[in-house]
């Protein structure tokens, strides 16, 4: 069995170049804009401004773990997740970053971002310090 690293970049190249500022678009649509991005080794995420979908019903931001990245077009500057905006929407609201949150959003991720045949993640990121 495999394990997925919810806080790991899938393309090991997605780290050499910044994409604070993309557009975000989840599996059914468009998202929102990167505000923030962790790149380190093992905690990586993104942090999305929401506020245009706020009529929907989301907060002012997200948090979208690395494992949720299906692909990143730099020309367009766009980053596309595998997370629908309803899954990204019922996820622990963000209110800045801690360990137990990571926790929290981990273990809500989690069961989306999973092949079949995969297991349980590791919820938390590696501390590498």
């Amino acid at each position: 069995m495999t394990t997925i690293e919810l806080w790991t970049f899938h393309d090991p190249g997605f780290a050499d170049r910044d994409v604070v500022g993309y557009s975000v678009e989840a599996a059914d649509g468009s998202f929102g804009k990167i505000d923030e991005a962790s790149y380190e080794a093992g905690a990586g995420y993104l942090v999305v401004d929401t506020s245009s979908l706020a009529n929907l019903g989301f907060g002012k931001h997200a948090l979208i773990p690395a494992a949720a990245i299906e692909r990143v077009d730099h020309d367009g500057k766009t980053v596309h997740l595998t997370l629908t905006k309803g899954q990204i929407k019922d996820a622990p609201e963000y209110q800045g970053f801690d360990d137990a949150y990571r926790e929290r959003v981990g273990g809500y991720y989690g069961p989306f971002l999973m092949a079949p045949g995969m297991v349980a993640p590791s919820m938390a990121p590696v501390d590498r310090r």
